[in-house]
């Protein structure tokens, strides 16, 4: 095992908002701080592949707030055959069934948006001018002719990162912090996996494979799902690096997230979110905590929120229709995470 970074970011999650993550890493690199590995997933690694890509804070945000990004988001469509009726049902069989992924969920064909092929992102020079970065997915472990099969006892997902060759090192041998049975019920295998061998995106492609708006990602043969496998991923932030940066978050929406969480993976979202937020942040004093418990009341408009068309039977994700409004909404977003950042300092 190499030596460790000296500072992890942990940019987990952050959905449409995702935008704070920057303002939040210029506010660290101004004090000094700035990280060395960013540890991703979902909208977090949108924003930790431009971070990587580009050389400064301006120009990190000015690529969120450009056309292109904008007419990104304003691309996103419904999948043919997603309809509004369909996604009410599935949400409430969730709620109702209490048991763990008791079949093998359909991340191939039941999901609600498309995502286009390549993703608006900056090409990274090599050497890349920013930090390391980690990318949390899942590895199936099934191919889509089991899907509806009864899951008996067997995992159907491994927690994986995607990285480079000296962050895999630090991870060898390690076991996925998922598979606790404190949460867990072994839907998720024990091992920890890297791969080290994926092109930056496609590992955000994967990320950001949410298990019920996007399909699940095919690179090399594999089939990956997003970073909702592991939002919290401490354990993983502390074998990378001797000081970590992890946000306070708000707990799981009870009557959707956790449901979904039961449903697909297996497991315990409560219990894991209260573990990681409270007993685990007083054990380890090399972890420096920041609150984004207040960030739904802060940024009450997403760069995409989702529109319910009762009349049409549809979902929609929607962005909006002026370039200069979507750039309020990033501006805003990047001011919230550079004043999160100064209060670390």
């Amino acid at each position: 095992m190499g030596h460790r970074y000296a500072r992890c970011l942990v940019m987990a999650g952050g959905g449409f908002r995702f935008g704070y993550y920057l303002g939040l890493h210029a506010a660290l690199a101004a004090q000094g701080r700035a990280p060395d590995v960013l540890l991703a997933s979902c909208g977090g690694a949108i924003a930790a592949a431009i971070i990587q890509a580009l050389p400064d804070a301006a120009a990190r945000r000015d690529w969120l707030a450009s056309p292109a990004m904008h007419a990104f988001c304003r691309s996103l469509q419904a999948r043919p055959g997603a309809t509004l009726g369909g996604a009410l049902a599935g949400a409430l069989a969730r709620f109702c069934n209490r048991q763990p992924a008791p079949r093998v969920p359909d991340l191939f064909n039941d999901y609600l948006f498309e995502l286009p092929a390549r993703l608006p992102l900056p090409a990274a020079p090599d050497p890349a001018p920013g930090p390391a970065v980690a990318f949390i997915a899942g590895t199936l472990l099934y191919g889509e002719h089991e899907v509806g099969q009864p899951r008996g006892a067997r995992p159907l997902f491994a927690e994986t990162v995607l990285c480079d060759t000296r962050t895999a090192a630090l991870l060898q041998g390690r076991r996925a912090p998922m598979d606790d049975p404190r949460w867990g019920h072994g839907v998720i295998a024990p091992d920890l996996r890297t791969v080290t061998d994926m092109p930056v995106a496609d590992a955000v492609r994967a990320s950001i494979a949410d298990m019920f708006y996007f399909r699940c990602h095919a690179h090399a043969g594999r089939h990956y799902l997003g970073g909702a496998i592991d939002l919290v991923p401490v354990e993983i932030a502390r074998q990378l690096a001797n000081e970590v940066f992890m946000e306070h978050k708000a707990p799981y929406d009870r009557t959707l997230a956790t449901p979904a969480l039961r449903a697909v993976l297996g497991v315990d979202g409560h219990r894991r979110m209260h573990h990681v937020m409270h007993a685990d942040l007083h054990a380890h004093p090399g972890r420096c905590s920041y609150d984004t418990s207040d960030m739904r009341r802060a940024l009450p408009h997403a760069l995409l929120l989702k529109r319910l068309r009762w009349a049409a039977n549809r979902i929609e994700l929607a962005a909006p229709e002026q370039l200069s409004d979507y750039r309020r909404l990033v501006d805003a977003q990047w001011h919230y995470g550079h004043q999160c950042g100064q209060r670390l300092a």
